[in-house]
């Protein structure tokens, strides 16, 4: 056994450092290519043609030219030097993936960290060109950039070059998946009723029409959901509207006769995906809205008419659910809570037994969710982080990084499931065993954090920078702090991460308005040792009317017990133990009548008053 240890140590490694070689390989023939265009540097951001937060292979050019996976980050060569930026939920996984490479690490929000233009300025010197590929870079992004590099010495940047074209070989195709249609008994509202609302909401913006191309924009408004992008059931388009045209730009061997149908039948019309630039220098209507943070500045240059910048009518629209939407994300949180006591109730006797590591445990949750009715895939990769891989934000085990559970510490547990009903994301952290005081304190502060966000109430309109203070509050008092947001929207059968609403202490001015969902996910991470999140999908809900307007609350769509044994009770006040008794008695009455004996008899300790 510790022969075939010592084996696969040495296999991990050898691959290892021959993919490090791969990358600054990679390096180099991408400088071959800049000196022959004369180019200083060049900017890769982890984005596609539509500012996906997820992409499909086809444009995971960051991750190809760098190494680094993460869904955030953006990676820059000069001809002499690599540097990558991202965020502080990868600053460990970064740091472990650039080893080997040219690349530095650039920790985003930290003192002293130099933006994307000082870098280039200080690398590049004045007058240098610079390249980025305009096609996935949003046309703000664009703009901001080039006002950034002028102030760098007049350094220019040309956005008409995709460098990685040159020598990416064997680079993955765009998706060709199938689109489906998403029916009326979850949609709650017709395609043709969707666009009416958005030609209304154009109005108001003086706009005659729009080009969306967020690709969650397109599927929630043509109710088609689609598979090119992992996790993610959305399908590669872009969609026009104008005053009495509405053009789909779709690689029509995506399309099913029955598809072709049904967006007919909507007054739809189909063309190539790559015949929107025509379709953009077409287009007759007197002004056109385009959101410059969604569309990319090529195409965003295309436009001859007048451009209406603004937000998005349809972001609102798809985050505020329709009464079909909240009845299909109870259905979808039921069946999700039935998997998750499931799993729970195996996973300690599991651990005691031996045998389980990080990717096994994650696997039993996911077969238990498959076993779910309507299920469709899981909503994002498994975090699934035992001690000190819990202090990795947004970690995702590995062959390389899989490790073995002990009947101790803790595993912090992300996950979610996609069903054709409605999209889940919830984190516990799990006791497995004893844990030190500082595990247990800083559990509770996480706890207290989560509680206090659902015990908001608040009025109609109210930002959600303005509630985030409350997860943080009791940690703040004792020095500790993370730097992610504390909670997202969450989509319709669509992405797990849906904006623009959200929890976060930079000020983002969204309003949270009643029908919206929410996520509530405070957390603390101290590298090396562990992490603790613990996380609900909420809905926005009615509260109260009074003389000073519309009062909101939060209520706990996510049904699944929070772990009670690393609870310092005196700490918590008495309406946050109100508030965790009430909340689990809920828990068991909701999913107690579709458990069998030996689970509710779990499920009933695991919800006991604390």
């Amino acid at each position: 056994m510790k022969l075939c240890s010592i084996l696969c140590t040495f296999v991990k490694s050898k691959l290892q450092n021959e993919y490090k070689m791969d990358i600054n390989q990679r390096i180099e023939d991408l400088r071959e290519v800049m000196r022959r265009e004369h180019l200083a540097a060049c900017i890769f951001p982890s984005t596609d043609p539509h500012q996906s937060e997820y992409v499909a292979d086809h444009w995971k050019g960051r991750e190809w030219i760098s190494g680094f996976n993460g869904s955030a980050g953006t990676a820059v060569v000069t001809l002499k030097s690599a540097a990558l930026w991202t965020d502080s939920r990868y600053f460990i996984a970064a740091e472990e993936q650039l080893k080997g490479t040219e690349y530095q690490l650039m920790k985003l929000k930290i003192e002293g960290t130099p933006t994307i233009a000082e870098w280039i300025g200080q690398e590049c010197g004045p007058g240098a060109e610079v390249s980025v590929d305009g096609m996935v870079n949003s046309a703000n992004e664009v703009k901001e950039l080039v006002a950034d590099l002028r102030k760098q010495g007049g350094i220019t940047l040309r956005t008409n070059f995709d460098a990685l074209s040159l020598i990416w070989r064997n680079r993955p195709p765009i998706p060709e998946n199938p689109v489906e249609l998403y029916p009326m008994a979850y949609a709650g509202e017709s395609a043709h009723d969707k666009i009416a609302r958005i030609r209304q909401a154009l109005r108001k913006e003086h706009a005659d029409g729009m080009l969306v191309s967020a690709l969650d924009d397109i599927a929630w408004t043509l109710n088609l959901r689609g598979s090119d992008v992992h996790c993610n059931p959305v399908f590669v388009s872009y969609l026009l509207i104008s005053t009495n045209r509405v053009v789909l730009y779709i690689n029509k061997v995506k399309l099913s006769q029955e598809i072709v149908d049904y967006l007919k039948a909507e007054g739809v019309e189909v063309a190539a995906y790559e015949d929107v630039k025509k379709g953009l220098k077409d287009y007759f209507e007197y002004n056109i809205l385009l959101d410059p943070n969604e569309v990319n500045y090529t195409l965003y240059k295309v436009v001859t008419r007048e451009i209406v910048e603004a937000e998005s009518p349809i972001k609102r629209m798809k985050t505020v659910k329709n009464a079909t939407e909240i009845a299909d994300f109870r259905s979808a949180m039921l069946k999700d809570g039935i998997a998750m006591v499931k799993f729970l109730k195996w996973l300690k006797p599991a651990v005691e037994a031996g045998g389980q590591t990080e990717i096994s445990v994650s696997d039993k949750l996911e077969s238990l969710r498959a076993e779910q009715p309507l299920y469709r895939d899981i909503s994002f990769d498994t975090i699934a982080g035992y001690q000190a891989h819990g202090a990795i934000v947004h970690y995702e085990a590995t062959p390389e990084t899989d490790i073995p559970l002990k009947p101790e510490g803790f595993l912090l547990l992300d996950s979610g499931a996609q069903y054709l009903d409605g999209t889940t994301d919830i984190t516990r952290t799990i006791a497995l065993g004893p844990l030190t005081e500082e595990q247990k304190r800083v559990y509770t502060l996480v706890l207290k954090g989560h509680i206090q966000i659902e015990l908001c109430k608040f009025p109609s309109g109210a930002s959600g920078t303005q509630i985030d203070i409350l997860a943080r509050e009791a940690m703040w008092r004792e020095g500790l702090n993370y730097l992610h947001g504390t909670g997202h929207g969450v989509g319709t059968y669509l992405n797990v991460h849906e904006g623009p609403h959200q929890f976060r202490m930079e000020w983002k001015p969204a309003p949270l308005v009643e029908g919206m969902t929410i996520t509530d996910e405070p957390g603390i991470y101290l590298a090396g040792k562990f992490g603790a999140r613990i996380e609900n999908t909420l809905l926005i809900t009615p509260y109260k009317e009074t003389e000073f307007g519309k009062f909101l609350q939060f209520e706990s769509l996510t049904l699944c017990p929070i772990d009670k044994d690393p609870i310092i009770r005196e700490m918590l006040l008495q309406e946050e133990i109100d508030w965790l008794n009430a909340y689990h008695q809920h828990v068991f009455d909701v999913l107690s009548p579709h458990l069998d004996g030996d689970e509710i008899e779990w499920l009933s300790k695991a919800c006991e008053a604390i």
